[in-house]
């Protein structure tokens, strides 16, 4: 069971990781002056982020059959060990925001000339090209941090950031640990997770998005510096880790809400 334990955890790591990676795209593309390539890259790293994710809940259904059946298995614990590997992914993130930004330019001009994916990963992927990523990556300085003060920007935004990632971090794992607090309304349990998703897309697409494209265009169209687009995507990467943190101490309570909601449903 360590072995599927460990599948979740690299999924989890690399949703987290790929999704987190996605302003450095959106940042290379005003950067580049080339943005709807930018968010054309990042939306197809979404969405295959989004279908690991939904890859992540039958592989973790195994854990809940497993411990339905090994009363000395901690289930919880081991939950605590997968919402800890999307903390790792978003803070490696993080600190690979600085060279993911140069990759990201590099990536939307090879796309340009390529034209497709296909096209692109046929003629600008290749072994050497592999070795020499090595050459764009770039440490993170201390004095990023001071850069990320939170004034100039919403304060209401990085919150939703937080709880936004929090609630999609233990959507699906709330949802199961729930289905095995029941035995009347496990099923209904187990499938709410789609539910909690669907509200933090949701959140996410109203309240998040549209303040960011905002400050996207203001860049774009030369009213705010660079910096102050760099400083927001700080800010939200910063906000995204708190966010898996705050998960840890809202699975155990979503769990119970979701017992409580399909049983009054």
């Amino acid at each position: 069971m360590l072995d599927q334990v460990m599948l979740v955890v690299i999924f989890t790591f690399i949703i987290h990781l790929s999704e987190t990676l996605t302003y450095a795209l959106r940042s290379a593309g005003v950067r580049l002056g080339k943005l709807a390539v930018a968010l054309s890259l990042s939306g197809i790293i979404l969405l295959i982020s989004r279908t690991a994710n939904m890859v992540q809940a039958p592989l973790t259904g195994k854990l809940i059959d497993f411990a339905k059946e090994n009363s000395d298995f901690n289930l919880v614990d081991q939950m605590r060990i997968i919402i800890g590997a999307s903390s790792v992914g978003t803070f490696i993130a993080l600190l690979l925001f600085p060279s993911a930004v140069i990759i990201s330019k590099r990536v939307i001009s090879h796309f340009e000339v390529a034209g497709s994916i296909p096209q692109m990963v046929r003629t600008s992927v290749s072994i050497q090209k592999l070795h020499n990523v090595r050459y764009h990556l770039r440490i993170p300085k201390l004095s990023m941090l001071s850069r990320l003060r939170i004034g100039g920007i919403p304060k209401r935004l990085v919150i939703l950031n937080s709880l936004v990632t929090a609630i999609y971090t233990i959507g699906v794992l709330s949802a199961l640990l729930a289905s095995t607090l029941t035995t009347a309304n496990s099923f209904a349990a187990s499938q709410a997770s789609g539910l909690i998703n669907g509200v933090a897309t949701i959140l996410l697409t109203i309240l998040i998005d549209p303040q960011i494209g905002l400050i996207t265009d203001k860049v774009l169209r030369g009213e705010k510096d660079i910096t102050a687009l760099n400083k927001i995507f700080g800010l939200l990467m910063v906000s995204r880790l708190l966010g898996t943190l705050l998960a840890q101490v809202l699975l155990v309570p979503a769990a119970y809400w979701i017992k409580w909601l399909v049983s009054v449903i």
